[in-house]
């Protein structure tokens, strides 16, 4: 005989989960005053620095070294209550809750999201090679593209509600990628498409290469940051260069920017398609614009990370 759920269980459980929706609303609320009493306390102290005795500018200084760490310890209680979803995911699940409540699912659903990446990397992998050699798989192949970009935003955008630190270019280039995908897939099998067919394949397979790699070597890099207290529990494996990848990882940074260039050339040699009398598609135009942004963003902002990286190298040198 099966057991079945006691009344009495149920009943508190319901109860209880009464009790949990009223203490989320009382510590959201709780947090937006902090919030808007940090802000008045900010300009407070910026006008009491105006003309302040020796004394006072001591004061001051320690008051604002004592809240500068007070929008993370917010940022941090906030991942564990739900808020309202973005533009992006409302569009998409409407207003949904997506807030996991405890650490073990949170890090559970990252988990399943890195191992989601790794077998369609695989998957694109082996798809663009086949297709150099089976000609009638192109439109399944792009589709797959699509279906897979659209799914890593929504599955990232849930991530970031729930405490994930990805953000910026490395977010924004999925929607890049998600749009060039639907363009290739609606470009018709004409004598343009077959130009440059043979250059993208090769490049899917490249791009699919590397990301394997970054996901194989900065996968093994967080696992031994966490174990040092060094990296927050809910970063992500990135298409990219970040600082914690500093350490053990530069050896990364050659695919990398050579991938960054392979995207500039594609765009170049899209526009120049698109200047032949015998381009009629708008699809030519529309791709070498996606891969100038993406090269663009990409290029910038690894640079970006190496540079910044490179002065603070610089002034921790002179600093000894």
């Amino acid at each position: 005989v099966r057991p079945r759920p006691h009344p009495e269980t149920h009943r508190l459980y319901k109860q209880k989960l009464e009790e949990v929706s009223k203490l989320q609303d009382s510590c959201s609320n709780a947090i937006a005053r902090q919030r808007k009493k940090l802000k008045e306390l900010t300009v407070s102290l910026e006008e009491c620095k105006e003309t302040p005795s020796p004394e006072e500018i001591n004061a001051i200084n320690g008051i604002q070294e004592s809240i500068k760490d007070r929008p993370n310890v917010f940022f941090e209680m906030e991942s564990f209550l739900p808020k309202k979803n973005g533009l992006y995911l409302s569009l998409v699940l409407g207003n949904v809750n997506v807030t996991l409540l405890n650490k073990h699912s949170k890090f559970a659903y990252k988990d399943e999201y890195e191992k989601f990446k790794l077998v369609l990397t695989v998957l694109l992998l082996v798809f663009s090679f086949t297709c150099r050699f089976v000609f009638t798989i192109d439109a399944l192949f792009n589709f797959l593209l699509v279906w897979y970009y659209c799914t890593l935003t929504i599955r990232e955008s849930i991530l970031i509600s729930n405490g994930s630190r990805i953000k910026g270019w490395w977010v924004f280039h999925h929607y890049v990628f998600c749009f060039l995908s639907g363009v290739m897939l609606t470009w018709p099998e004409g004598i343009l498409y077959q130009m440059f067919r043979n250059q993208f394949l090769t490049y899917c397979l490249y791009q699919s290469f590397v990301q394997f790699l970054q996901y194989y070597y900065q996968s093994g890099c967080l696992y031994r940051l966490r174990a040092l207290g060094e990296s927050h529990n809910m970063d992500l494996t990135v298409e990219g260069f970040q600082s914690w990848m500093w350490r053990g990882l530069t050896f990364l940074l050659p695919f990398l920017f050579f991938g960054h260039f392979w995207q500039l050339y594609n765009g170049l040699t899209l526009f120049r398609m698109a200047q032949l009398p015998e381009c009629k598609e708008w699809q030519v135009f529309m791709c070498g614009c996606s891969y100038l942004v993406l090269f663009m963003g990409n290029f910038s902002t690894t640079l970006g990370v190496v540079y910044h990286k490179y002065i603070h190298n610089q002034d921790k040198s002179k600093s000894l």
